[in-house]
């Protein structure tokens, strides 16, 4: 067992006794309680864990999303990552990747980058896989879209 050297004792050279630090900084990451439910909209800017029941939507759009075992979201998700381990009805768009676990179920259409589905999970629902080039224009093209009827009614 490591002990600080007695001041009576002669230090030795090049001794350190402060632990290396193997962790690194703990992420920022809200969390939705088993006993927690929550009807309506949800959105910000940290990653969150849900274990409890939403019905709405929720829209994390820079960080990650992870349904519990516990979790049961009725609700449109839009993240960068999703996981899924307990259940999901709605639809998923991500801008990175949606993981599916083995215990994890999903109904509703997917669009994303990247998907993982492990052995025992479901999903029932259609999936495009979209490169972030595809994405991009997309969300391009919608803004051209959505701006058009605000010239038009500006003209009227």
């Amino acid at each position: 067992m490591l002990q600080p050297p007695d001041s009576s004792q002669k230090p030795q050279a090049n001794v350190n006794f402060s632990p290396t630090k193997t962790v690194g900084a703990p992420l920022e990451q809200a969390t939705i309680g088993r006993s927690l439910v929550i009807k309506g909209e949800v959105t910000g800017s940290e990653s969150l864990y849900i274990d409890g029941r939403i019905e709405g939507t929720v829209n994390i759009a820079e960080n990650r999303v992870t349904i519990g075992r516990n979790g049961t979201v009725n609700a449109n998700v839009s993240a960068r990552e999703v996981v899924i381990m307990g259940k999901v009805t709605g639809n998923i768009q991500c801008t990175d990747r949606l993981d599916i676990r083995g215990e994890g179920s999903l109904t509703g259409d997917v669009v994303t980058q990247r998907i993982s589905v492990e052995d025992g999970a479901v999903l029932k629902g259609s999936v495009q896989v979209r490169s972030a080039e595809q994405q991009k224009s997309d969300k391009a093209g919608q803004a051209k879209v959505n701006e058009q009827p605000k010239a038009l009614a500006a003209n009227a």
